[in-house]
């Protein structure tokens, strides 16, 4: 089966390595962005996530970005507010989020990529910190 999908990556992240290589095993290349280089626009993110089934505060990524520093926790702090600290600092972006034909999906944990590839995974796969996703049978585990 063919298909598009598309990630946006940061190569730095754990859990983005594993849901690029979770994509790639079931036989698809994805379209990479890196989003810290080449961030999606106001209008994609917030499609992206409203498309993910996600607030704008569950998308916003708060470990290891500026977020206390910016004053982003302020519960007062609108959706459109919080929209334009993410695409000013796109660190700010929680990752990695996977568009593909069957939905929008913020990979976290990794394996939830996996609902929305075809059911046709190539063979197991384990995650870099050693916990094993799918069998040898491709049959997902967790």
């Amino acid at each position: 089966m063919t298909m598009d999908v598309t990630i946006y990556h940061n190569p730095d992240c754990g859990t983005s390595r594993n849901a690029l290589a979770m994509i790639r095993n079931a036989g698809i290349e994805p379209t990479v962005v890196e989003y810290l280089k080449a961030p999606p626009s106001r209008e994609q993110l917030a499609r992206m996530i409203a498309d993910a089934g996600l607030t704008v505060r569950q998308a916003i990524r708060e470990k290891g970005t500026p977020y206390v520093e910016l004053g982003l926790d302020n519960p007062a702090l609108t959706d459109d507010e919080l929209l334009d600290a993410m695409v000013r600092d796109p660190i700010l972006i929680n990752r990695p989020f996977v568009i593909s034909s069957l939905g929008t999906r913020l990979a976290r944990p990794s394996e939830m990529v996996l609902d929305i590839l075809p059911d046709a995974p190539k063979g197991p796969f384990t995650k870099e910190d050693g916990e094993q996703v799918l069998d040898a049978g491709g049959k997902r585990l967790i």
